[in-house]
């Protein structure tokens, strides 16, 4: 079972520029094979685009796909982590924040990300073992009190 978001997280970054459009962001997914995009600028994460975020922000209120940018649809300042952070940590931040993607930032550079289905396949132990569940194992230790 991994401990840290090092071990679950997907590598690499797969982002835009802020001025992309939303046809480039979702040409990328699809190419990529994946719901979310990290929108990049100076090397800084700015937002995180989804699939979800295009469909509902953008084209269920009209707006053209090929022109609107994917900062001006994007979820702009993410929660993120670092990949030396606790896997619970990263649970916890998904939970708490009602997000299903965290980019992962090392030295405020995106390294990566980590997803609800990473955490879910990093909790299967595999076939023959007893399920563990996600919210049993990463759990924020407990404090005690100091003596």
């Amino acid at each position: 079972m991994a401990d840290f978001v090092r071990e679950v997280m997907t590598p690499g970054v797969v982002a835009v520029r802020p001025d992309a459009s939303l046809v480039e962001a979702a040409q990328l997914m699809r190419a990529q094979d994946t719901g979310g995009v990290l929108v990049v600028g100076h090397h800084r994460v700015i937002g995180v685009l989804t699939d979800r975020d295009i469909a509902l922000r953008a084209v269920a209120d009209g707006a053209d796909p090929l022109t609107v940018s994917a900062e001006a649809v994007c979820t702009r300042d993410p929660v993120v982590i670092g990949p030396e952070d606790a896997v619970w940590a990263a649970a916890k931040l998904m939970r708490d924040h009602a997000v299903r993607r965290l980019p992962v930032v090392e030295d405020g550079r995106p390294v990566g990300m980590v997803s609800l289905g990473d955490l879910a396949v990093a909790a299967d132990p595999g076939p023959g073992k007893a399920p563990m569940y996600a919210h049993d194992r990463w759990q924020e230790p407990p404090t005690t009190p100091e003596g």
